[in-house]
């Protein structure tokens, strides 16, 4: 029996007693027959009553926080709105407002509007038309969201590109959303040129500095708006709700990385989610966002109130530990975003005056230890941490809305199951492939049961759709069907978590190859193939190992060498010209043979039980210094585990 069913009927049942007491003997009946009923179920279920009750007052908060975002998107549904159109009435309603803070210059609403119209006009005129693709590459501030803005009003996609790509991994990212031009400030002009005879055919797009010295065909991006009009672009063939806006970028499982497509309908779901379901003020807040706006997170959440709810964001090219809370105070934020690492970062600074002088009342993010959360909303005295848990593809999203420590989120307890956006399923640990029952349909996780989270799909939902990657055979790999009904699909997140009886969400790790460092995901299958070329193509396997006190894994790479002829000053150097900082190996095992699956899958797992302790290794361990690796050993090791080295 549903204890909601046993609620109701015993509510129902109460009344009815209210009513035929006035009876006499029939009454009698009724209550006798009610107590017979209700008191063995309510004692079976005594403790899931209490749960219901427990977090009804959370669950009521949820649920009309959810009413008013849902009716929001309903009516975007309807009108057919786009992020560039309620943008555009915005502007036209509250020119003067600000908009994007940046480095002491305030933007407002006509500023990024009159920008966004000359981004759209030059691109108008150069052939550009609903459908193309363009890449843009460029740190943190107001012209990089007014430029994808811009480019939305003709029904450009952007392609939003981490800047942190060099050589294979940016040319990759940029042939795949097939696109026609690259959008990149003076910073990038060396990590493009370096690609240029791979990426022939798409035109260069350069915004600040000079030409002078820069080889090819390399348009004046800066001189282009200077010529063109600030007026709305004439359009024949307007985008709408369910048209492609971003291209964003992510590691996926395994490979290079994938094209996530967010149309105007998904950027719309996580504005409005975001500015209903924290309670955000649109005449009172201030938004900080030190994150890059390549990220969903920075890109998304950190813009979005922005441009389509009034709330001004202070954009940083660059996150710094120093600056955070001396520029929300400087510029009297209300609200600031983080990732995991940027808390561990803050709270190992020194204290300062700062810690507690700002207006901060809630910070929102995703990554936030819980072995750090209270120790880091006591020392600056933040009223609120809101945990968020998605990501740029799927539909698996959630939120932690009441300050439960730990918990990236929750599914409302009064809610039945059938309801639930949400669940977790059992999965085999070595293969990660769902574990079915006998009917063929997926299990679900116990309470407090480690188990894939995954998000069902339903189409014509918002909140609920799967838009998947640019590549349709990638997408399909995310879909398992026939969960928990013949016919019914879902997305995978690849993410193990736990539920408690509250109905509180817990992230416990990652599966399949893919770990997270820095807060960035690194894909294993990328960096195995920068170490097998650097090392004459000798069998590698890269995995995440835990440290103690460090969110995330730290990348190590087991190399094959039984000769011991590998060059590590060589090995340092060809991953500093390859790979971001984040996806470097930070330790390295040297071994003779490297054990493989029937079908020559490198086996991992006991890699990663094992660690880096050379007291439990046989083979050499290197740990990865500024410029080289050096053997690991017992007292480099406490060092590491200390925290006293420095990573």
């Amino acid at each position: 029996m549903d204890i909601r069913f046993l609620l109701v009927f015993a509510i129902v049942g109460l009344m009815a007693t209210g009513v035929t007491a006035r009876i006499g003997f029939l009454g009698k009946v009724i209550q006798i027959v009610l107590a017979a009923t209700l008191i063995p179920a309510i004692c079976k279920f005594h403790r899931r009553i209490y749960v219901i009750l427990k977090t009804l007052p959370r669950d009521i908060k949820f649920l009309c926080r959810y009413v008013n975002a849902d009716r929001d998107l309903k009516s975007f549904v309807r009108n057919n709105t786009t992020v560039m159109k309620i943008f555009r009435e915005r502007a036209r309603l509250y020119p003067n407002k600000p908009c994007f803070i940046f480095e002491g210059r305030t933007w407002t609403n006509d500023d990024i509007e009159k920008y966004s119209n000359r981004i759209a006009n030059v691109f108008q005129q150069a052939g550009y038309v609903k459908g193309d693709a363009v890449a843009l590459m460029m740190l943190n501030k107001p012209e990089y969201v007014a430029t994808w803005l811009g480019l939305g009003k003709i029904g450009v996609i952007t392609a939003l590109i981490n800047t942190n790509l060099r050589q294979q991994g940016l040319s990759h990212c940029l042939i795949i959303a097939k696109v026609k031009s690259i959008i990149y400030t003076d910073e990038f002009s060396s990590a493009i040129e370096d690609i240029s005879d791979s990426i022939e055919g798409i035109t260069k797009y350069k915004h600040g500095g000079n030409l002078e010295g820069c080889k090819g065909d390399i348009r004046d991006l800066d001189k282009l708006l200077a010529e063109s009009s600030t007026k709305q672009p004439v359009i024949d063939n307007e985008p709408g709700y369910k048209d492609d806006l971003l291209y964003i970028y992510t590691s996926g499982t395994t490979g290079l990385p994938k094209v996530a497509i967010v149309p105007n309908s998904r950027y719309l779901l996580v504005t409005t989610a975001t500015y209903r379901m924290l309670g955000l003020r649109a005449d009172n807040d201030i938004l900080y966002n030190p994150i890059p706006l390549y990220h969903m997170s920075g890109g998304l959440v950190g813009t979005g109130c922005a441009l389509t709810k009034g709330i001004p964001s202070v954009l940083r090219s660059k996150f710094s530990v120093s600056a955070y809370w001396t520029d929300c105070i400087k510029y009297k934020c209300t609200l600031a975003q983080y990732i995991g690492e940027m808390c561990r970062y803050l709270l190992k600074a020194p204290p300062r005056s700062e810690d507690k002088a700002h207006s901060i009342r809630l910070m929102v993010g995703n990554g936030m230890r819980p072995q750090i959360w209270q120790e880091f909303v006591d020392r600056f005295n933040i009223e609120q941490i809101t945990e968020v848990y998605g990501s740029s593809e799927g539909n698996a999203n959630m939120v932690n809305v009441d300050n439960q420590v730990g918990a990236v989120g929750f599914i409302p307890s009064i809610l039945p199951k059938f309801l639930h956006p949400v669940a977790l399923i059992r999965v085999n640990p070595e293969t990660c492939e769902p574990i079915r029952g006998k009917d063929g349909l997926c299990i679900r996780a116990e309470i407090d049961e480690p188990g894939m989270l995954i998000g069902l799909i339903k189409p014509g939902n918002a909140s609920r759709e799967f838009n998947g990657y640019l590549d349709k055979e990638a997408s399909r790999k995310k879909i398992i069907e026939n969960v928990f009904s013949k016919g019914d699909k879902a997305f995978l997140t690849g993410d193990i978590l736990v539920q408690d009886e509250c109905g509180y969400f817990y992230f416990k790790d990652r599966t399949g190859d893919t770990f997270r460092w820095k807060g960035e995901n690194v894909a294993t299958a990328e960096v195995e193939g920068v170490i097998s070329n650097v090392v004459g193509y000798r069998d590698t396997t890269v995995y995440g190992v835990q440290i103690p006190g460090m969110e995330g894994k730290a990348g190590m790479a087991a190399i094959v060498d039984p000769d011991s002829l590998l060059d590590f000053k060589a090995l340092a150097e060809g991953l500093d010209k390859a790979l971001p900082s984040y996806a470097r190996p930070i330790f390295l095992r040297i071994v003779k043979e490297l054990e493989m699956t029937s079908t020559f899958k490198l086996k991992k797992i006991s890699l990663q039980k094992e660690g880096f302790d050379p007291n439990k290794i046989q083979d050499k361990v290197y740990f990865r210094t500024d410029k080289e690796y050096v053997e690991v050993t017992p007292e480099l090791y406490q060092q590491i585990i200390s925290g006293s080295t420095k990573l």
